[in-house]
């Protein structure tokens, strides 16, 4: 399956937004197209993850699949403690390309902060 055909389209910022498996309940996506399947390896996914002021994940994350995140606004700290502090601030706008099995966060935001994410699997390597 590939992800659909999309011409322009409106984006309803206000609803479909979901917490995503593993992060706490002030940290949300929105899922714009995906065919990414974790289990084959294959397809890839484009969405928006949103931080609310305050928010925080406290455990690095690795993933077997290539990331691309551009932080389109507020502030995101990288290597914050399991409380939220510390780390290395950044801001809007900044990007990060991530090669599958790179260790990266945890992650906090002072202010929140908005993500545009696309994550896929390189199927032309082995």
């Amino acid at each position: 399956m590939n992800k659909p055909h999309i011409e322009f389209s409106p984006v309803d910022a206000a609803s479909g937004w979901e917490t995503p498996a593993g992060y706490p309940t002030s940290i949300t996506q929105k899922v714009l197209a995906s065919d990414l399947d974790e289990t084959v390896k294959s397809g890839s996914r484009t969405r928006l993850l949103r931080f609310e002021p305050g928010a925080f994940t406290v455990v690095p994350f690795v993933h077997d699949h290539w990331e691309e995140v551009y932080l389109i606004s507020g502030d995101l700290s990288v290597g914050s403690d399991v409380n939220g502090k510390g780390g290395e601030a950044f801001t809007a706008p900044t990007y990060a390309c991530r090669p599958p099995g790179a260790f990266h966060g945890p992650f906090s935001s002072t202010s929140g902060c908005l993500l545009f994410e696309i994550h896929y699997y390189d199927s032309g390597r082995k």
